[in-house]
């Protein structure tokens, strides 16, 4: 109120000075104009010293408590996934359940969910605490959100995207996918790390973070659900007796699903499918293994080991494309 009162004050003293025809003293006069000056000059500094201690006061709480609440989220967030990767380890110490995969993922897009709403739920509360009236934003909101839907379409598209994703259980944290996008050939493989409902976080094989948008993903495949299967093509000379060939691949496989240490990860026993294909100079035969999920690259390597060991062993020579070098490691 200081200031709706000090300039009446002060005009109703010029005034009075005015219509008395300057019978007051230069002394009075000059000490009244000071007077006027300084409550001109001391008002502001109040009123804003009201308002900091008030609603300035308030949104700096907003923002604090907003930061607090989307940290407890996070950890909220991370204790519930740990629970969740923990317990599908402990029921399974070699994969996950396809189960415990969806709940990470779910997990993962409700915190986030959350965090945003944090966010929007502030930037309402300060809006309303500068003093901008909610009610007055309505028209602008909508044409600002018209020109957005236009604008943002790849934010929009990701959106839904993600959500699909989830909703069909396309694929969840830790599995092996292979993701086509728009604009890519070849795809990308490695091991899902985070989903949300814009982005998916993969891991792949040289430890690269590829980060995809949802809404560029075109094609999905998922080599870890369920079940794999690890196939072992053995390039062999024309000459190589194939009869033979097929009698080491069988007895490598049943070797293999009686081994300790493959045993674990093998579904059944590998088979021999013979020969796969021909080639200038080469013949193929197949050997497939069905694994566990996301096992297949582990099992595909050690059968290629123990192939490659037998097939020297009986003096069958074999291309390169077979690691050579890593059976004369494993003997």
């Amino acid at each position: 109120m200081g200031l709706a009162v000090a300039p009446e004050a002060a005009g109703a003293a010029g005034a009075r000075g005015a219509g008395m025809g300057g019978h007051l003293a230069p002394g009075l006069r000059s000490q009244g104009i000071v007077a006027c000056v300084s409550v001109l000059a001391i008002a502001p500094v109040t009123d804003l010293k009201t308002w900091v201690t008030g609603n300035g006061l308030e949104i700096v709480l907003y923002v604090l408590g907003a930061v607090l609440l989307t940290r407890l989220i996070t950890w909220l967030g991370g204790r519930i996934t740990g629970h969740i990767d923990n317990g599908s380890m402990s029921d399974d110490a070699l994969v996950r359940s396809e189960q415990s995969k969806h709940r990470h993922a779910v997990a993962q897009v409700l915190t986030w969910i959350a965090i945003v709403l944090v966010y929007c739920i502030t930037v309402v509360l300060i809006i309303g605490r500068l003093g901008i009236p909610i009610t007055g934003l309505v028209a602008p909101a909508t044409v600002f959100g018209v020109a957005l839907g236009f604008g943002a379409q790849r934010i929009v598209q990701d959106l839904l995207a993600g959500f699909f994703i989830i909703a069909e259980r396309q694929y969840g944290f830790g599995d092996v996918v292979r993701i086509s996008a728009l604009g890519s050939v070849t795809g990308v493989t490695g091991t899902v790390e985070d989903v949300t409902l814009r982005v998916t976080q993969l891991r792949s094989a040289d430890g690269e973070v590829i980060t995809v948008p949802n809404g560029q993903i075109v094609q999905v495949t998922n080599l870890s659900r369920d079940w794999a299967r690890a196939v072992v093509d053995v390039p062999l000379p024309p000459s190589a007796d194939v009869t033979e060939a097929n009698k080491l691949l069988h007895e490598v496989g049943a070797a293999a699903f009686t081994d300790e240490t493959l045993r674990p990860l093998l579904l059944d026993e590998p088979s021999v499918m013979g020969v796969e294909s021909f080639k200038v100079g080469q013949v193929n035969v197949r050997m497939v293994a069905r694994t566990l999920p996301g096992k297949q690259f582990e099992v595909g390597r050690q059968l290629r080991i123990r192939v490659a060991v037998a097939f020297r062993e009986h003096g069958i020579s074999v291309s390169t494309e077979v690691d050579v070098a890593a059976a004369r490691e494993a003997s």
